[in-house]
């Protein structure tokens, strides 16, 4: 006979996850005019690197975005989004064993990136912010917090492998594989903010995923939280898409990719998650092979500019069919995972 996957639907239960995702929507709403009223009158404007990573001048990144940051364009917008997920679960969505991970590690992360945006805004050289070693230095601290609560608070030691029935018991390596996942997942989104739109609409896309597979598996707080998530970021990207009237800065795009990460540990379902965020690893990947590039080939690049969404701008696309066209790719990768999800679990 085989396997059927049956679903239990309780309306009320789904009315509350709805409910917290659309009043996360409107309060979103609401802080908007009052962030963009601050960030305009005290000049919040984003200064963009001048300098690459590895050290040279940022000469094909100028020549694509050097006009757009002429018009003075906010950033630490990712405060409104972060904000509203913090309100409203702190409210109405609050439990230890499904959202203080998350809503801890995306605070921890957010203020981390605030202090890095604020340093870009009074910034004057050509590293605009914080230095990327110590960035990463303080994710991973966040990150290894909450490895320790996930593993001796949580007591979680194992994974889930899809269409493999029994876990893999890890045991105290359960710690390593979180910070892994969490840093990797953060600066990963990081990377991605890079055009108007993507990095928003590509987190909604990963976070609405998240929430049907947390509900299937009637972790219905972990549901909520993505969500609430997806109804904020709906709110940013409202207003983020091109020409965008603000950036979210480090302060979201550390935030979001925390708590992805962090989501994904919590789902079991860190196999699942390079499947649906498949323009995340893309992106990271590609900032990753052209640093490789240039050390080892002695300034040789394999893209024209990392990371990729650059790459297609450099090519002749558009900004705006760069940021749809990832959408497009993130969807349907979303889906594929749903997909391997379903098969791959005992629900």
């Amino acid at each position: 006979m085989p396997h059927l996957i049956t679903i239990v639907v309780d309306p009320h239960t789904l009315s509350r996850i709805f409910g917290l995702g659309t009043a996360a929507f409107f309060l979103s709403m609401l802080l908007t005019p009052i962030y963009t009223t601050v960030a305009y009158k005290r000049q919040w404007w984003k200064k963009p690197r001048t300098v690459a990573t590895t050290g040279e001048t940022s000469s094909v990144y100028t020549k694509l975005h050097g006009a757009k940051h002429d018009r003075h364009i906010p950033t630490m917008a990712g405060m409104i989004f972060v904000a509203s997920v913090l309100i409203i679960t702190l409210i109405s969505n609050l439990s230890r064993s499904e959202t203080w991970l998350p809503l801890a590690a995306m605070a921890g992360a957010g203020a981390i990136g605030l202090i890095d945006d604020v340093l870009n805004i009074h910034s004057t050289g050509g590293i605009a912010g914080m230095r990327a070693k110590l960035k990463m230095v303080l994710i991973t601290l966040v990150a290894l917090i909450g490895g320790w609560w996930f593993y001796d608070k949580l007591d979680v030691s194992s994974i889930h492998i899809p269409f493999v029935s029994s876990p893999w018991q890890l045991g105290w390596l359960i710690v390593p594989l979180f910070v892994l996942v969490v840093v990797a997942t953060a600066n990963a989104v990081n990377i991605t903010d890079g055009l108007d739109g993507l990095a928003g609409g590509l987190t909604a896309i990963a976070f609405g995923a998240y929430t049907i597979i947390a509900f299937l598996e009637k972790k219905y707080g972990i549901s909520a939280f993505c969500l609430t998530m997806v109804g904020a970021l709906l709110s940013y990207t409202w207003f983020n898409i091109f020409p965008a009237r603000f950036f979210m800065g480090d302060v979201g795009s550390f935030a979001l990719g925390t708590a992805l990460g962090v989501v994904a540990m919590l789902t079991n379902t860190v196999m699942i998650l390079p499947v649906i965020g498949i323009i995340f690893v893309a992106e990271a990947l590609s900032s990753l092979i052209q640093i490789l590039s240039k050390k080892i080939r002695h300034g040789k690049k394999v893209f024209k500019i990392a990371p990729i969404h650059h790459h297609f701008e450099a090519l002749g696309w558009p900004e705006t069919k760069v940021t749809m066209r990832f959408w497009v790719i993130g969807q349907v990768a979303a889906t594929v995972g749903l997909v391997l999800f379903l098969l791959g679990h005992q629900l």
